[in-house]
C-alpha cells in the first residue's frame, strides 16, 4: 500500500514550467515525499465566468479538483508570467476553487505553498502577484521562491532548498 501525496507539484505551463515542476517532482521524492504532479494546461475546466457559474453552478471537473487538491497538504506552483503577471490558466482555475463552499478561503488557509517560475520576460512580477493572491487566501507561502529563465536556470540546490524549507512545514488547522 503507497502512503498518500504529501506533495502536490502544480504546473501552469505546458512549456519550460513543466520540466521545472517535473524537476521538483523527483526532488520531492529523492528527499522522501510522495510527490504528485498536476498540469493545468490538461485539465477540462472551462474558462470562470460569474454568469455560467451562477446559472449551471460549478462544473465536475472542478469539484473533483478540489476533492485532489484538499488531500495533498503542501503545493509547489511552477508558472510563467503573462503580461506581468499569473497565468490565465492558473487564474481561472483558482476562481473555481474559491467559489466552492461558504468560505472562498477554505482550500488555501493556512496551507505550505511554495512558488517557482521559469519566465521569459523575469518573472518577479508573476512571483509578487503570486505571493499577493495566496497570502489574501490565507496560505501560508514559503519566504524563499525560485526564479529562472534561459540565462539563469534553476539550480538543483535551489529546489531542494526551497522543497526542504516547504517540507518542514505543517497545515495550520483552523
Amino acid at each position: 500500500m503507497t502512503s498518500p501525496e504529501d506533495l502536490l507539484v502544480i504546473t501552469a505551463s505546458n512549456g519550460e514550467n513543466l520540466k521545472l515542476a517535473k524537476r521538483f517532482v523527483k526532488t520531492g521524492e529523492r528527499l522522501g515525499a510522495n510527490a504528485k504532479l498536476l498540469d493545468l494546461t490538461t485539465l477540462d475546466l472551462p474558462l470562470y465566468n460569474p454568469r455560467t457559474h451562477s446559472q449551471e453552478g460549478v462544473p465536475p471537473q472542478a469539484k473533483d479538483l478540489s476533492i485532489q487538491m484538499r488531500s495533498i497538504p503542501r503545493w509547489v506552483i511552477c508558472a510563467p508570467e503573462y503580461n506581468g503577471s499569473i497565468p490565465p490558466v492558473f487564474t481561472s482555475t483558482l476562481a473555481w476553487l474559491s467559489v466552492q463552499g461558504e468560505d472562498f478561503r477554505d482550500l488555501f488557509n493556512g496551507r505550505p505553498i511554495a512558488m517557482a517560475s521559469f519566465s521569459g520576460g523575469g518573472g518577479m512580477e508573476l512571483l509578487i502577484s503570486l505571493r499577493i493572491q495566496l497570502t489574501h487566501l490565507g496560505a501560508e507561502v514559503v519566504g524563499r521562491q525560485l526564479m529562472s529563465n534561459n540565462n539563469k536556470p534553476a539550480k538543483d540546490e535551489s529546489i531542494e532548498d526551497l522543497l526542504q524549507r516547504l517540507l518542514q512545514m505543517k497545515p495550520v488547522q483552523l
